[in-house]
């Protein structure tokens, strides 16, 4: 029911991924309600529509139900204080639904090769309220390949690897949490999980459609 879920307004696509089933906790729920996404996007008649949208430079922000999918999966890590790295940060949609599951005390870190996006991402989240934890280091996008060396307890990455970046699970904190697409022609969502003791965990969600994870000369010829 996934492709279902569009509303005319923000309030109304969330309740409709509830509806729909994945949207389960309350949480992701307030979160994504306080994060409107026709600020994330080129076309705001089409903000609230259940599917991927261009956003310039060969990207696009992922549907709806994908973000909300990724926030419930991740969700037993994004405690408050919490820190988060978003590869792949695009138009900084996520970035701010995941801003508001660690606050107060947490630190979201979106990462993105294209310059350009990066600097429309963060005038997204000022148009969206948040200028003040951009100024504060609450939030922080940059422009780069995603090896900050950071632990972090919770990782989502927003296009699909071949195999999962050994540079990301050295990120991946223990205990922590990893959402990514994997393959290339047949591609799944895999939830990773790291104990503790560094032991790695590997779940297959579902089955998606993602761009490529490249960089950003691949981007911009494809």
């Amino acid at each position: 029911m996934a492709w279902f879920s569009t509303g005319r307004t923000n309030s109304q696509l969330i309740a409709n991924l509830k509806s729909n089933g994945i949207c389960h906790s309350d949480r992701v729920m307030r979160a994504m309600n306080a994060v409107d996404r026709a600020h994330y996007v080129l076309s705001r008649e089409d903000a609230y529509e259940d599917s991927p949208q261009y956003i310039g430079h060969n990207a696009t922000i992922s549907a709806p139900h994908m973000h909300a999918y990724a926030s419930e999966h991740l969700l037993p890590y994004l405690r408050p204080g919490a820190k988060v790295l978003d590869v792949g940060s695009g138009s900084g949609y996520l970035v701010a639904v995941l801003h508001r599951l660690v606050s107060p005390g947490g630190k979201v870190v979106g990462i993105e090769h294209i310059k350009e996006l990066v600097d429309f991402s963060v005038e997204n989240l000022k148009k969206d309220g948040l200028g003040a934890a951009v100024g504060n280091g609450e939030i922080v996008m940059i422009a780069g390949d995603g090896r900050l060396g950071c632990p972090y307890d919770a990782i989502h990455v927003g296009a699909a690897a071949p195999t999962v970046p050994d540079a990301l699970l050295e990120q991946l904190a223990s205990p922590g949490r990893m959402f990514i697409p994997v393959g290339t022609y047949m591609q799944y969502i895999e939830q990773i999980d790291k104990d503790a003791h560094g032991n790695i965990q590997r779940k297959k969600i579902m089955g998606v459609r993602y761009v490529p994870l490249t960089d950003r000369e691949m981007q911009e010829q494809n």
